[in-house]
């Protein structure tokens, strides 16, 4: 896939995870608002509730005041009077009872009251319109008396306790509140939680009270609107955030989820994408590595078999046999590269088994040198060995160990340009033996050295094209140490060279 094409991909499922969070943040943000609102008003709609119903609760106590057999008495009482207010002072007038199904009510608002009282007899006498004037300054008398009591004693703590508790439960605002009553006229409040405060101002003031000073749910006591309200009824909800984040937490939780689920979904097809487009290449470069190194051989042999069987070839034993020597060295080379195909296959599928022996580890060292030594002194370098490990002995396979040991030799006279100064060193850590084969070379960066164990992986070199190979020597290196139970590093710098460390562990 072109990379242009990729980056588009990215960046687009880049852009629409982006909007789709920026969606699910509004929405969110919009429910928490939206919760809010409501939260605010059932709050302010209950305290309402509250006031409404303890000025109910002090009409009604006037109302029964007023009840209280005088107005069925006056109201309802019959009989005749002189009305002195006509001419001859003689006129007997008669009062007309009310009808006998009338029922006083229990909660007349002071209007009411006044009017019923002024206005109930027909009767215009001087005596009846004194008598209704009468008790129509009663109740004003009363009601202004209300006005001018306490604040404190205009009001029933338990009923208030009730009122607040029950009408927020109505109205589904089930969490912990305070709530205070605030006096106008001693700028200070009166009563808290349920209980009066009995301390003098100064000594109420505090911070056990800043919440409920600033708190935005307050309604005004007593406000009949004639008058100014002598108090205000405020509540203060200390757990308001949870309670208005509750309603929306399985949401978003659910919204965090699933979001997350897209993002991990997301990268994994990103690094799937680059690691496919990487492998891609990787074998796309083992398969014309593979090429290069089947057609050289396959080019050689075809060339020595054509000049055996040329007759002037053919009668010559001692051409015969060179050329046959080429055929059979161009053959073990070619199988050689097939063997670490095969032998990356089966480490893959697991389908190998280890061959444990008592190997003496300095031997196998010193033979592997041995093998190279002739490459190292061509290119004008040489190997130093530094053995120092005093128990070499461990339990290996042999064939295996041979093999990874030839391969960072072969690394480090490959990838080290001209007179390879390549040294080999052993010394006994822990339980085990550590390996430590170090070059002068090319080195590499960072980014190499991550992937430097992976398969078909191989390090550009530039424009060095000598350097050959299918990118499965290290993989291999590291498939077998790791079979070994011992591991692997590598620390390196471009020119600087690089040293692979490894530890093989006595047994394992």
């Amino acid at each position: 896939m072109n990379k242009k094409i990729i980056h588009l991909l990215i960046g687009m499922m880049t852009l629409a995870m982006i909007g789709l969070s920026w969606l699910q943040a509004s929405w969110i943000n919009s429910s928490l608002h939206l919760n809010e609102q409501r939260f605010d008003k059932n709050v302010m709609a209950a305290l309402n509730e509250v006031a409404g119903d303890l000025e109910l609760k002090e009409w009604e106590e006037l109302s029964n005041y007023v009840n209280n057999g005088f107005v069925n008495n006056y109201l309802n009482r019959g009989g005749t009077h002189i009305d002195s207010s006509h001419a001859d002072g003689q006129l007997v007038h008669q009062h007309n009872p009310l009808p006998s199904d009338f029922k006083p009510k229990n909660n007349y608002s002071p209007e009411e009251l006044i009017e019923l009282l002024t206005a109930t007899d027909g009767c215009n006498c001087e005596k009846c319109r004194m008598a209704r004037a009468m008790q129509a300054l009663t109740q004003k008398d009363y009601f202004q008396g209300l006005n001018q009591l306490p604040l404190a004693e205009r009001i029933d703590l338990p009923l208030l306790d009730t009122l607040i508790k029950n009408t927020l439960r109505k109205y589904e605002i089930d969490i912990p509140f305070h709530y205070g009553v605030y006096s106008n006229e001693k700028k200070n409040f009166i009563l808290a939680d349920g209980g009066f405060l009995i301390a003098e101002p100064e000594q109420i003031i505090g911070p056990g009270f800043d919440n409920l000073r600033q708190s935005k749910y307050k309604v005004p006591l007593f406000d009949q609107g004639t008058t100014s309200s002598p108090g205000e009824l405020i509540v203060f909800f200390p757990q308001k955030k949870q309670f208005i984040w509750s309603s929306i937490w399985n949401t978003l939780l659910a919204s965090i989820a699933f979001i997350a689920i897209i993002i991990l979904s997301f990268a994994y097809t990103v690094l799937t994408i680059f690691r496919q487009k990487k492998i891609s290449e990787m074998k796309t470069d083992f398969i014309n590595n593979m090429t290069h190194e089947f057609k050289t051989p396959i080019a050689t042999i075809s060339l020595a078999t054509d000049s055996i069987t040329n007759p002037k070839i053919s009668g010559n034993p001692e051409k015969v046999k060179r050329f046959a020597d080429i055929i059979k060295q161009e053959n073990r080379r070619m199988n050689e590269q097939v063997e670490k195909v095969l032998q990356i296959a089966k480490l893959d599928k697991t389908d190998f088994n280890l061959k444990l022996s008592e190997v003496k580890l300095h031997d196998l060292i010193r033979n592997a040198v041995e093998n190279i030594s002739l490459q190292v002194e061509k290119k004008g370098g040489h190997i130093t060995m530094d053995l120092k490990a005093e128990n070499d002995l461990i339990k290996a396979d042999a064939t295996h160990i041979t093999n990874i040991i030839h391969n960072l030799l072969d690394n480090a006279n490959k990838y080290s340009p001209e007179k390879p100064d390549i040294l080999i060193a052993t010394r006994n850590r822990g339980k085990g033996v550590e390996i430590t084969v170090k070059d002068k070379g090319l080195g590499m960066n960072k980014e190499a050295q991550k992937h430097i164990f992976d398969k078909f992986y191989r390090i550009h070199t530039g424009n060095r094209h000598d350097v050959k190979g299918f990118g499965l020597g290290l993989a291999y290196v590291k498939a077998i140490v790791d079979a070994h139970k011992g591991h692997i590093s590598v620390q390196s710098k471009p020119e600087k060279g690089s040293t692979f460390t490894l530890f093989l562990p006595f047994n394992h």
